[in-house]
């Protein structure tokens, strides 16, 4: 992946959506084989340039969520609605553009095995 120059930069999520049981389902040397596919693209997007932040995140169940209605405010356990994938991690890139950042997109492991898909936002700079 060549280097992109800072100043000319967007930051784009990688938002990576998979079904939870499906990866649960996974015989555990495919996990494992997969963790080390993440790692070596952890590796490359880091020595590109690219990478910002990124990180997995403990299952749907875990999520709570936040509400505030009429000045009183609610807190939900799990996810926020029922769905058939689950935010499962994210990465903040860099990219020159969505091109660029949709080519990333396509190297996460997961997704280019065929588990769940990854939704490329553009971050709003003010």
């Amino acid at each position: 992946m060549p280097t992109t120059k800072p100043e000319t930069a967007m930051q784009y999520l990688l938002m990576i959506y998979h079904a939870e049981q499906q990866w649960a389902d996974l015989p555990e040397a495919k996990r494992n084989a997969m963790y080390g596919e993440y790692a070596g693209f952890m590796k490359a997007i880091q020595e590109s340039g690219h990478f910002v932040s990124g990180d997995a995140l403990q299952p749907s169940h875990t999520a709570t969520m936040v509400r505030v209605k009429d000045g009183k405010v609610s807190r939900t356990d799990g996810p926020f609605a029922e769905a058939r994938e689950q935010l499962g991690g994210y990465y903040l890139i860099k990219a020159k553009d969505l091109d660029e950042a949709t080519s990333i997109a396509a190297k996460i492991p997961s997704v280019a095995h065929g588990i769940g898909c990854v939704e490329v936002r553009p971050i709003l700079q003010y």
